[in-house]
């Protein structure tokens, strides 16, 4: 019996050991994945929350940039990141909702090999046209293209950008026939614009707003539920009898899929409650941009439907990568 006790006090002290050898999460610095260059929307957004998030976790976050391939490479990084809560990062709805419906031979599945944390901004996404534009509503639009077909330029920031399927949405939702005309930025495609090079466009609200604002382009319509505070007399794409036409870009939260589900809470509470920082609202605001922070199911949920809805549309008009 004294060998039976000594014994079964042994094997219980060997159970606890390795929980207590294991340290607190987190015990050093952690890296948050931007997979854009330095200055990009997506770094201004994280570089602004990290030392919310570095506050709350207790341990400094340090940002870093993994350009390459549309937001693919850096996206790719977390996926095959250990999931041990000190990588996480960031996806555009390029990365995360585009990309694996064109050819580009995306390596990862976002659905599987990531974990959503939180929503971190939306990003509007309005439809302008040149302020000389003889078409001061969409439905003048619509109506001109449908007079001249194949008259219209429209530009987007490349075959597949979130513009390009914007403007793919309105040519399937209004029946008209409009011509693409990719560019390789939004400043590019702005000055397109600007020069009436193009004559419509969808883009970035934070791109368009200085011109939309001084007067040198017109929004007609814009692709979100509701109006925009930054434009409110604009309508928006349901007001005018087009509800297909539901395009905004958006940033998001995520880790590598096997990470603990408690370091995804805390991940969660760290990148949520910096959204929710009224300071930090007011700066997103004003670069244009609508602060994000909702659950991780409602995140998931949201980055299936953005997925399925860009598929859909890539498939319908045989859309490629440049």
């Amino acid at each position: 019996m004294i060998r039976r006790l000594a014994l079964g006090a042994l094997l219980g002290a060997l159970t606890v050991l390795p929980a207590m050898a294991q340290p607190a999460w987190p015990d050093r610095p952690i890296r948050l994945i931007v997979p854009f260059g330095a200055g990009g929307p997506s770094d201004i957004v994280a570089r602004l929350l990290v030392p919310h998030i570095s506050a709350t976790l207790g341990q400094p976050v340090v940002v870093d940039n993994r350009a390459g391939a549309g937001g693919v490479t850096g996206v790719d990084m977390i996926a095959r990141a250990p999931a041990d809560g000190y990588v996480f990062g960031m996806g555009s709805a390029g990365g995360l909702a585009i990309s694996p419906g064109l050819d580009r031979g995306t390596p990862y599945n976002p659905l599987t090999d990531l974990a959503p944390i939180t929503l971190g901004v939306l990003v509007p996404e309005p439809l302008v046209v040149p302020a000389a534009s003889n078409f001061r509503t969409i439905q003048e639009l619509i109506a001109g293209a449908k007079a001249r077909p194949g008259a219209l330029n429209f530009g987007s920031t490349g075959s597949g950008s979130m513009p390009h399927l914007a403007a793919e949405q309105l040519r399937a939702a209004a029946g008209i026939d409009i011509v693409h005309i990719s560019y390789r930025s939004g400043g590019a495609l702005s000055l397109a614009i600007l020069s009436n090079e193009v004559q419509l466009g969808f883009a970035d609200l934070p791109v368009l707003l200085g011109h939309i604002r001084g007067g040198t382009m017109r929004a007609l319509a814009v692709g979100t539920a509701e109006r925009l505070s930054w434009i409110p007399d604009v309508p928006t794409m349901r007001e005018v009898g087009l509800p297909g036409v539901d395009a905004s870009n958006w940033h998001g939260f995520v880790a590598p899929a096997r990470t603990p589900e408690p370091i995804l809470v805390a991940l969660h509470r760290a990148v949520a409650g910096a959204l929710n920082d009224a300071e930090i609202r007011r700066q997103l605001d004003a670069q244009g941009a609508i602060p994000g922070g909702n659950s991780r199911a409602e995140f998931g949920a949201f980055m299936r439907s953005e997925l399925e809805k860009w598929s859909a549309v890539i498939k319908a008009n045989n859309i490629t990568a440049d």
